[in-house]
């Protein structure tokens, strides 16, 4: 009998501490800073996901320059309304899948050059799709809520994501430093610079580029992040050899 009991009372206080955990991950906006990676581990409902609203997730850029937030995270971009895929899952997305997937797949004209602006529209798979211009609330950005909250399919879809870092000075040696769920590819300048493969889950800093050069005045940044079933975020930024974040930076999307 009291070893049934302590077994109950340990059950008891495993679950508090779940309970407790999953409280916090939820106030961080579902994922994690530092080494653990963050997000959730089921797939999430309608029902459960609140109302059909970007906000407090987003809000619409304005004019002008935004600064990174205090740990140099990049926070305005333009968010291309997401591309149906049809994955019912986030298995297979080795490195050859994703780049036939992202690179020798055309979406629409000159998805690798194009200037997109608030407001502009492309046509993929017969669907007309808008760039909206936006700052994340969070550190990171929650490409679900994105989705989710304009009425889009949350589910089995392809983001692709632009933004222009304007730097006061060349910056030597700096790092992109990125993390998606699900798998991601990154650019800079048109050189490809980041990967992240296979089923996972986003965690600051999960992939961290070569070397790199900022360089004064425009940089323009882009990325694809695809998943399945399942939340999908990203969070970047760049950091020096420390692994400190550079933040003498600022996002014009007016360039």
């Amino acid at each position: 009998m009291k070893t049934l009991r302590k077994i109950l009372i340990l059950a008891f206080v495993v679950l508090a501490v779940l309970a407790i955990q999953d409280s916090f991950a939820a106030a961080r906006g579902g994922g994690t800073r530092g080494g653990t990676r963050g997000g959730y581990g089921r797939n999430v409902t309608p029902e459960d996901t609140g109302p059909r609203t970007i906000a407090p997730y987003f809000t619409k850029a304005t004019s002008g320059t935004k600064a990174p937030d205090a740990e140099g995270f990049i926070q305005r971009w333009v968010l291309l309304e997401p591309i149906t895929n049809g994955l019912r899952g986030n298995t297979g997305f080795n490195e050859a899948y994703i780049r036939n997937t992202f690179i020798n797949t055309e979406y629409f004209p000159k998805q690798f050059e194009v200037t997109p602006k608030d407001g502009d529209k492309v046509t993929v798979n017969n669907q007309e799709l808008i760039w909206h211009a936006l700052d994340s609330n969070l550190w990171n950005v929650k490409l679900f809520r994105f989705a989710y909250g304009l009425n889009k399919t949350f589910y089995g879809i392809t983001f692709f994501a632009y933004t222009v870092v304007e730097s006061p000075r060349e910056i030597k040696d700096v790092r992109m430093a990125v993390g998606s769920n699900s798998a991601s590819m990154w650019w800079l300048n048109g050189e490809e610079v980041v990967g992240l493969y296979g089923d996972r889950r986003m965690v600051m800093d999960d992939c961290v580029s070569k070397r790199l050069t900022l360089k004064k005045g425009k940089n323009v940044i882009r990325g694809i992040v695809i998943n399945g079933p399942g939340m999908s975020d990203f969070c970047l930024r760049f950091i020096d050899d420390n692994g400190k974040p550079i933040k003498d930076i600022a996002v014009n999307l007016e360039n």
